[in-house]
C-alpha cells in the first residue's frame, strides 16, 4: 500500500512537470502580477508619502540634536525621495501577494499533500518579513543611528540628506526582512531533501561564519549593524533546525 501511494505521488509530480519554455512563461506572468501588486500599493500610498517618510525618520529624529532637521541637496531630490518612499511602502504592502505568487510558481513541483501549505506559507513568510522589518526599525535603527551620530564634535555636525537616509533605511529593512525568511527557506529545502536537522547541526560552525559574512555584506560597514543582523540570524538558524525536523516528520507521514 505504501509503495503504491509513493508511486502515485511520484506520477502526480511527473505529470505536473512542464517544459522549460512553459516554466519561463509562468515565471513571467508571476512577475507581472507582482509588479502590478507593487504598483497598486505605490498608487495607494503616494497620498501619504510625507507621513510615511516622517514615520521612517522617527528613529533618527529621536537621537538627533535639538532643532536638527533633514536636508536635500538638489532641487529634485525631495520629489524623487517621495517617489521611492511610495514604492517602498507599496513593496511592503504587496509582500503577501509576492509570497503567494512565489508559492503558485513552485506549487506544481510539490506533491498534492504538500500543496495545502499555501496559507501557512503566506502567513509565515509575511509575518517573518514584517518581524524582520519591525526589528530593524525599533531596535537596530535607534542604536545604529546613535552610533553614527556619536562622531559629531564641536566642529562637525551631522546633516543627513533625504536620499542617503532613505537608501540606508530601505537597505536595512529589506536585509532584515529577507534574512528573517530563513526558517521558511529551510522548510522547503528540507521538503526537497536538500537539508536535514543532522546536517544543519553538523554545519553549525560553518553557518556562523557564513552568517557574519552575509551580515557584513548586507549592512553598512560598521560592527554594530553587522552584529545586530548576525544575532537574529543565528537564532533563526537554530529555529530552522527544529523546522526541518518538523518538515521531515510531515514528509514521512
Amino acid at each position: 500500500m505504501g509503495k503504491n501511494s509513493g508511486a502515485e505521488k511520484h506520477s502526480t509530480a511527473e505529470e505536473d512537470k512542464l517544459p522549460i519554455h512553459d516554466h519561463l512563461e509562468e515565471l513571467r506572468w508571476r512577475l507581472i502580477k507582482c509588479v502590478i501588486a507593487v504598483a497598486v500599493g505605490f498608487v495607494g500610498t503616494y497620498a501619504f508619502k510625507e507621513r510615511i517618510f516622517d514615520f521612517l525618520m522617527w528613529p533618527l529624529i529621536k537621537v538627533l540634536p535639538e532643532n536638527s532637521r533633514m536636508i536635500y541637496t538638489s532641487l529634485p531630490e525631495a520629489f524623487i525621495t517621495y517617489i521611492k518612499v511610495s514604492f517602498f511602502a507599496g513593496l511592503v504592502l504587496a509582500t503577501p501577494v509576492i509570497f503567494y505568487q512565489i508559492w503558485k510558481f513552485i506549487m506544481p513541483g510539490l506533491y498534492p499533500n504538500e500543496q495545502r501549505y499555501v496559507v501557512p506559507f503566506m502567513l509565515a513568510a509575511t509575518a517573518l518579513f514584517l518581524a524582520g522589518a519591525i526589528f530593524a526599525y525599533s531596535v537596530v535603527f535607534p542604536y545604529g543611528f546613535m552610533f553614527f551620530l556619536s562622531f559629531q564634535t564641536e566642529n562637525i555636525s551631522a546633516l543627513p540628506a533625504m536620499k542617503e537616509y532613505l537608501g540606508l533605511v530601505m537597505k536595512l529593512t529589506l536585509a532584515f526582512g529577507l534574512s528573517f525568511e530563513l526558517p521558511v527557506i529551510m522548510f522547503f529545502l528540507a521538503k526537497m531533501g536538500i537539508v536535514n536537522p543532522q546536517r544543519l547541526r553538523q554545519s553549525r560552525k560553518y553557518a556562523i561564519l557564513i552568517v557574519f559574512i552575509v551580515a557584513a555584506i548586507l549592512t553598512p560597514p560598521d560592527v554594530f549593524s553587522q552584529i545586530m543582523l548576525a544575532i537574529p540570524l543565528l537564532i533563526l538558524y537554530e529555529v530552522s533546525i527544529w523546522v526541518t525536523r518538523f518538515a521531515g516528520k510531515k514528509s514521512r507521514e
